[in-house]
């Protein structure tokens, strides 16, 4: 066979709304208390949906500081309640919890965070680090392949 074209393709993000305040880069998952919105994947996560491509926050937490004439004080810009998606086979810059090796499998790490897999239940593998050199130390923001 000469090629092969797929059946299907993976072309953008899914938008899903918020349920709690969530940063972009760092991995969401489905959330619990409703079955339509998103939150921050916690450690050892087998549900992760993707990475967060933005920042976004629920309606009821933007309320704001407000002055003594309940009026914004400062209103620059409100968060959306949407987050974009991405996941798929998709090369994003998350957030490190510990160091880590070029081509290393990844695993979900408290708040949306990605650290090395090493766990014996392989459903918790998230994605593998392409980060050229690896990752030397946590709290870095590098590239990893999120499957």
């Amino acid at each position: 066979m000469s090629g092969a074209l797929p059946h299907y393709q993976y072309r953008g993000p899914a938008n899903y709304q918020v349920s709690a305040t969530v940063y972009g880069g760092s991995l969401v998952i489905a959330d619990g208390s409703a079955a339509t919105t998103v939150s921050t994947a916690g450690a050892g996560a087998i549900n992760v949906l993707g990475v967060a491509g933005n920042d976004a926050s629920p309606i009821v937490s933007q309320a704001g500081n407000v002055n003594a004439y309940s009026q914004p004080i400062v209103d620059v810009s409100v968060l959306p309640d949407y987050t974009a998606v991405y996941c798929g086979g998709v090369d994003i810059h998350v957030t490190y919890a510990a160091a880590a090796t070029f081509g290393a499998l990844l695993m979900a790490a408290a708040n949306g965070q990605v650290t090395p897999f090493t766990g014996t239940t392989y459903t918790q593998i998230v994605g593998r680090c392409t980060q050229p050199g690896g990752v030397a130390a946590g709290a870095t923001v590098a590239r990893a392949r999120i499957f």
